[in-house]
């Protein structure tokens, strides 16, 4: 099949190049955030959210550009376990880079966890006192 360079063929490279743009541009930011920001946390935000929505982009021009119908499952799949893997590591990530204090409090607007660390770290030291004893 030869596209034609008016019509339909058209708008669809016309789409899907804007689609490839704005997906780079995003991987481009997230790769950006991973080396400008200061800590822990604001890299992993910047390594998780803005690089989804790029992957996101970047499948939908390719499944346009493709001009098939078999392979937008496959495209919804790989996005679907992009979507579940991301925030299970982000989550580790940031919970192995909390308990190894791998962060700045000071650029923290709250720490919700802070209280329930410190009631742990207190039942852990009554438990090892009763041992000792």
């Amino acid at each position: 099949m030869t596209p034609n360079a008016t019509g339909v063929d058209a708008v669809i490279d016309a789409v899907t190049a804007v689609l490839l743009i704005a997906g780079a541009l995003m991987s481009l930011g997230a790769a950006i955030g991973l080396l400008r920001f200061p800590d822990l946390m604001s890299r992993m935000h910047a390594a998780t959210k803005p690089q989804v929505l790029g992957l996101f982009l970047v499948l939908a021009a390719i499944g346009l550009q493709m001009r098939e119908w078999w392979v937008w499952p496959i495209l919804a799949v790989a996005w679907i376990f992009q979507l579940l893997t991301v925030p299970v590591s982000a989550h580790m990530v940031g919970r192995a880079g909390y308990r190894t204090k791998h962060l700045h409090p000071e650029l923290l607007s709250t720490d919700e966890l802070e209280a329930v660390v410190l009631r742990a770290a207190g039942q852990r030291a009554a438990e090892k006192a009763q041992e000792e004893s």
